[in-house]
């Protein structure tokens, strides 16, 4: 093993990490520690979006909380910068880094169920198609997002939205405690009784506090069997029409039924019919999880709103649902930009907004959701968690995604004057896990989290990690940083 030169927090810094430096490192971890040289390098630097590449210096395998304790004294020590891996599927691209240590916790993602508490304690690495899996054993479920390659962190640090959020909630809802690791190299136990403030910041506040190397869940009823209306209508026949009756429809219904309006063309992709593939479409996407018996009648209008060319509708597994997005996005087949604004209204200047812009996607791939909102999530009071204020009725995503990199400045530039155009609609809140690349900076973390709370936020960055050794995510800068 020979040194290398390592980035430092500091723009354009750099170290020199010597054979003996290194050495003691990396022999003192369970896991494998990943370098350019090894081989292996490249599959393990790659994560879901494929618009990211970036060459680590290091990458740290973390087998257990030790692995993570020493991976950040590491850091600290040499001034390194520093990203954290959960499930590698950030859209902004901050579980990687150029040049710096990843904290990778891949092979932490055990989940182990407590059925009769209704509680799982889910390790940092795990992906939500992990907790599916033993929660459905028993009938449960958390409230995570919905597509299984999720990293359950990522999700759940910057709220986590997903088929129960009316129901039960968001997932950083559903938290009871969590592990975490914090930029002095402490493992730290944070909940309501127990370090509360910080268990406050990380509802929400993203992973500005530390390394989170376990979670623990509450656990709600869900059957195995739900029911999904899937029923894809041509973009051409009447969306704004279709748009309106389905906003009616959401504003009356149960909180067993949550739903995404899509504004997509059918993939080419074998799971569906080769005749209809590409053809630009709207899907008025929901699911029930109450009584099966009620799911297809509640939803039967869904169904309606015009002739369905395909219609995917009807008792499905709760993990089929959660898995059915899983084969369209795979890992660094595509390029992707991501962006979200709490939107107000769904009025009529709105639906032709996003009809019209529907119709000048600049890919098949690019995905337009409005996610009705509402129920359970919105009950939370914005200063009971760091998330902030929720009233917002819709969030609309502009999911954007492409085939060629050398498509890449205009599918961005869209995104960004889509995006504008609905910020009139909104009072600027996002989605954090649906950022952008974050270039709006402090003035959409404070419209997002709220004045009070973002202050209150910088006030336990401050305490918990003064250096800003945590900065690669939607960063909350401590004081005097």
């Amino acid at each position: 093993m020979s040194g290398i030169t390592a980035s430092t927090r500091e723009p354009n810094g750099t170290v020199n990490l010597d054979e003996e430096t290194l050495a003691a490192f990396t022999a003192g971890l369970r896991g494998p520690c990943v370098m350019a040289s090894d081989d292996g390098y490249d599959a393990a630097r790659i994560i879901w979006n494929g618009s990211v590449d970036k060459h680590p210096a290091l990458i740290a395998q973390c087998t257990g909380v030790a692995d993570v304790i020493d991976a950040v004294n590491f850091a600290r020590e040499h001034d390194l910068l520093v990203a954290v891996r959960g499930g590698g599927h950030n859209v902004a691209g901050n579980a990687t880094c150029d040049g710096g240590l990843v904290i990778d916790l891949g092979a932490m993602n055990a989940v182990r169920v407590d059925p009769k508490a209704r509680r799982a304690r889910v390790s940092g690495g795990a992906l939500l198609g992990d907790v599916d899996r033993e929660t459905q054993a028993f009938g449960l479920a958390a409230p995570l997002g919905i597509v299984s390659l999720t990293g359950v962190a990522g999700l759940t640090l910057c709220g986590g939205l997903g088929w129960l959020r009316r129901k039960h909630g968001m997932a950083c809802d559903a938290l009871v405690s969590v592990d975490i690791v914090t930029a002095d190299g402490n493992l730290v136990t944070a909940s309501k009784t127990e370090n509360p403030d910080l268990f406050w910041a990380i509802q929400g506040g993203g992973g500005n506090f530390g390394v989170v190397t376990s979670f623990v869940f509450e656990l709600f009823p869900v059957g195995s069997m739900v029911t999904l209306c899937a029923p894809f209508y041509r973009l051409d026949d009447g969306a704004g029409d279709i748009l309106r009756r389905w906003r009616d429809f959401m504003a009356e219904a149960p909180e067993d039924i949550a739903s995404n309006f899509l504004f997509w063309s059918v993939p080419d992709h074998p799971n569906f019919p080769e005749e209809l593939r590409g053809i630009p479409v709207v899907i008025t996407a929901a699911v029930h999880t109450g009584a099966r018996e009620d799911g297809e009648r509640l939803m039967q209008p869904l169904r309606e709103l015009g002739e369905p060319i395909l219609d995917l509708s009807g008792p499905v597994p709760y993990s089929g649902v959660q898995t059915a997005f899983d084969p369209l996005f795979g890992k660094a087949e595509r390029q992707n930009y991501w962006k979200s604004l709490y939107i107000d209204t769904l009025d009529d200047d709105v639906i032709k907004r996003a009809v019209a812009r529907a119709h000048d996607r600049p890919d098949p791939w690019s995905l337009m959701v409005i996610w009705h909102l509402g129920g359970a999530m919105n009950r939370v009071d914005p200063a009971e968690t760091a998330l902030g204020e929720r009233s917002a009725p819709y969030l609309y995503s502009l999911d954007t995604s492409w085939t060629n990199p050398a498509d890449s400045e205009s599918a961005i530039s869209w995104t960004r004057d889509a995006w504008a155009e609905m910020k009139p609609y909104s009072r600027g809140g996002v989605y954090l896990n649906f950022p952008g690349q974050g270039e709006e900076g402090e003035a959409v973390m404070r419209a997002s989290y709220g004045d009070a709370n973002y202050e209150r936020l910088v006030e336990i960055k401050t305490k918990y990690d003064p250096t800003n050794l945590f900065r690669l995510n939607q960063n909350i800068p401590p004081k005097g940083a």
